[in-house]
Order: C-alpha cells, then sequence, then structure tokens
C-alpha cells in the first residue's frame, strides 16, 4: 500500500518520487462534483499515484471550495502530490485534455472526469490490468446507480468478452464494433457483473466501441497515437473528443473495458450543452481526404 494512514498525517515526509500513475482532471464550475471524484481518489491504496487537475471555471478554482479543499488536504497528506492549474481560456475538451496530457510524466495516465467516484481497489484492478493486457488503454464505465432496478438485457446484448491478447481493431460509426456503445448506458456493466457472478478481485476485459469518463492509458501509446493534438482543428465548443483519442489508440495498440466497473457517474447535469460538432465528424473527414 502506497498511502500514507492517519498515523503518519502529521509526520514530515518527503515528495514521493516517481509515481506509476498520473490521474488527470479536467474540471469547469463543479466544486461539489470534484470534492467528490477527490474523495473517491483518497479511499485509493495503491498503486502510487499523483494528481493532476486543470480547471476552467468562472470565477473562483472549484479547488478553493471548502470540501475540495479539504480532499486535497487529504491526499497531500497521504503522500499523492496534487497539482492545481488555472488554465484559461478555455479552448474546448480537447485542447483541455492535451494540457493534461502534457503535465503528465508518469507510465499510466487516468483520464477521471470531474463526476466520478471511484470504489476502493478500482485504480489498482485499472493498473494491473492495463499491464497484464499490455494494449493501449483499459476504463471503466462509469454506472449510474440510480438504474440498478432498470435491466436492459437489449442494450448488453453486444457484450463481448477479450478471448486471448487484446489487438488493434478499428471502429467507425456503422461498423459491428461501434454496436458496443449501448452497453455502457445506466447501470448495464452492473447487471452483467452480478450476471456472471464476479467474485472479489476478478475482472475480465471486454470489447468497447469507446469509453467515457475512466480510461487508463500507457501514456507512451497515446502520445504515439497523436494524443488530443487534433484540438487544432476543431471549434471550441464540441464533443466526443475522447472517442477520436481511443480509436487512435485501438488502432495500433488495442483497448478493453473492465467488468465490474468500479466508476460511479454522479449523474449531475452535463457541463458539456452543445454538441453540435462530434470531434470524429471533423477530425477523421480531415484523415481520409
Amino acid at each position: 500500500m502506497s498511502r500514507r494512514t492517519s498515523e503518519q498525517w502529521a509526520r514530515r515526509q518527503d515528495r514521493p518520487g516517481n509515481v506509476a500513475v498520473d490521474v488527470l482532471v479536467p474540471t469547469c464550475n463543479r466544486p461539489a462534483e470534484l470534492a467528490v471524484t477527490l474523495a473517491g481518489l483518497a479511499g485509493q491504496a495503491a498503486p502510487a499515484f499523483a494528481v493532476i487537475i486543470s480547471d476552467q471555471s468562472a470565477g473562483q478554482p472549484a479547488w478553493e471550495h471548502p470540501a475540495a479543499a479539504a480532499m486535497v488536504r487529504v491526499l497531500e497528506a497521504q503522500g499523492r502530490p496534487v497539482t492545481r492549474h488555472r488554465h484559461l481560456p478555455r479552448r474546448g475538451l480537447a485542447e483541455q485534455r492535451q494540457f493534461l496530457l502534457e503535465q503528465s510524466t508518469a507510465d499510466q495516465c487516468l483520464f477521471l472526469d470531474d463526476d466520478v467516484w471511484l470504489e476502493p481497489g478500482a485504480l489498482e484492478r485499472l493498473s494491473q490490468a492495463l499491464a497484464k493486457l499490455e494494449c493501449g488503454f483499459v476504463g471503466m464505465a462509469p454506472q449510474g446507480l440510480s438504474f440498478l432496478a432498470d435491466h436492459r438485457p437489449e442494450q448488453a446484448a453486444t457484450f463481448t468478452a477479450w478471448e486471448g491478447p487484446v489487438t488493434p481493431e478499428r471502429v467507425r460509426p456503422g461498423s459491428a464494433e461501434f454496436e458496443h456503445w449501448p452497453l455502457h448506458n445506466a447501470a448495464n456493466l452492473s447487471h452483467l457483473s452480478a450476471e456472471l457472478d464476479l467474485q472479489p478481485g476478478q475482472w475480465v476485459p471486454y470489447h468497447v466501441a469507446w469509453l467515457g469518463g475512466c480510461v487508463l492509458y500507457r501514456r507512451e501509446a497515446l502520445l504515439d497515437a497523436g494524443g488530443f493534438s487534433f484540438w487544432t482543428s476543431l471549434p471550441a465548443d464540441h464533443a466526443g473528443e475522447d472517442v477520436v483519442a481511443q480509436w487512435q489508440v485501438m488502432e495500433r495498440f488495442g483497448g478493453a473495458g473492465i467488468l465490474p466497473s468500479g466508476a460511479v457517474h454522479l449523474e449531475s447535469p452535463t457541463t458539456v450543452t452543445d454538441r453540435r460538432v462530434e470531434a470524429y465528424d471533423v477530425v477523421l473527414k480531415q484523415e481520409s481526404v
């Protein structure tokens, strides 16, 4: 366990050296949600990680809210470095993610949205899965627990576990691979985990169209695929930037979802209200020219 526990919080401590994972958190106008997200990180025992926050809030940064500030203090007392950036002006989600990627130095980097809580042990499970599968990324699709009573077997019908190594694959609208997207609606993965009778510590990799909210990359794989550098071709108001980045990684290195998902969506209203421009409609058209 790399986390300092409460009997050690007040002891003199040196700043940790290399960490296994950089947790990259983009945030904007969500101080309460950010506090919950940081609280989830404080519950992770391993591996060693650092947190990098990029805030684009109007007014004071979200980390100055008392609840969020308290969670920053907890993480730092635990020996988890927390770096805070005020990143303005806003140039869109892809640019925000590219900025965070450029701050990262760890071998693995987790893009964690500011409205996702991780159950204890989730980060360790993701890190171990990525190391074992040796693919470009793994992820946990956040579950909406208000939907636990809403069973949707028709949406889970496309679930396909990876048999053998995770290999590169191409995903585009209209392809068979794209049809995996309904898997991540509501609480479908929670229902699948129950049906598969997964036991504590057990995890299963599966095929995805893409993942949102909680994705752990091999940093070098993401950089090799171009990261989010395509932001320059997008207007500031766009959606789906994570889809493009993941598809580019998947074509080179493969990617997988991990069941069970220990990520919980807070179900707050989205901050992405203008979805007229889908990133893949712009970026992939340019690639085909």
